[in-house]
């Protein structure tokens, strides 16, 4: 089962980066469900920390359920269990996967608005000063875990052509093109962020907890830019791959993306 998360982290900084170092180590399997952790005083050797900061990040970890303390024993790490979902998606194909993420997974809209945009969006898709967008957030979930959590930002004038209710059952891109806009490509970038609090809470994690940070400019064919997509992932649920050919000659040879290709 999922672990029962709260929304803090353990109180002081040296206590919430052993809390997310060992989460991490959990989550990435260095530690495997059923083992046990090092012993407090091994962790305390580790993390040049005090005994006490290590038993604030092991009751954290006990309370989302990440590990079990026993008296005696130690701590002992918790299977995820096997229907924890697992989504990959390959970087050179990503696109069309998204797209077919969104017949296989469900969203819900959490809310629908119309209005100004950041700076950042506006200048990203080229809106005249002034111009509002419909800005949409949606939490998308896999067999009822959510994952991922998406702001979009779409032109007004493009927006119009649906209503909340379409958005809460029909993904983006296809309202897009249902409402004659011919899309053409997109600039995207993967970077890393934490979770505040309003996220950590939708997407069932600690506040703080690393999060997968996507952003996704979408144009048409005459470049215009009609969606701002900024989507933000849970990296245990999450990950992004992708596969490389050793190509060039000499000095030259370097590493290629296979276009087309699926996970390895």
């Amino acid at each position: 089962m999922p672990p029962n998360v709260q929304n803090t982290l353990p109180e002081g900084g040296k206590a919430r980066r052993v809390y997310l170092s060992l989460r991490d180590d959990i989550s990435n399997g260095t530690f495997a469900p059923d083992a046990f952790l090092p012993s407090e005083s091994r962790l305390s050797e580790r993390f040049g920390v005090s005994r006490v900061t290590i038993r604030r990040a092991l009751d954290t970890l006990a309370s989302d359920g990440w590990i079990e303390k026993r008296t005696g024993a130690g701590s002992r790490v918790l299977a995820r269990g096997s229907d924890a979902p697992q989504i990959a998606a390959d970087m050179a194909t990503l696109i069309p996967q998204v797209i077919e993420m969104e017949r296989s997974t469900t969203a819900r809209l959490l809310s629908f608005s119309y209005g100004m945009p950041p700076a950042a969006v506006t200048e990203a898709l080229g809106l005249a000063q002034g111009e509002q967008v419909q800005t949409a957030v949606r939490v998308r979930s896999c067999d009822g875990q959510p994952f991922s959590h998406l702001t979009t930002h779409v032109p007004q004038d493009i927006a119009q052509s649906y209503d909340e209710a379409d958005l809460a059952t029909q993904p983006l891109f296809r309202l897009l093109e249902r409402s004659g806009v011919q899309i053409a490509g997109a600039h995207q970038s993967v970077s890393a962020t934490l979770a505040a609090p309003e996220v950590a809470a939708t997407l069932q994690v600690s506040v703080g907890s690393a999060l997968l940070s996507l952003t996704r400019i979408v144009y048409d064919t005459t470049g215009q830019g009609i969606e701002y997509l900024s989507a933000l992932y849970r990296p245990d649920m999450f990950r992004l791959e992708m596969n490389l050919n050793r190509v060039g000659l000499g000095d030259a040879r370097h590493w290629e993306p296979v276009i087309g290709a699926g996970s390895p």
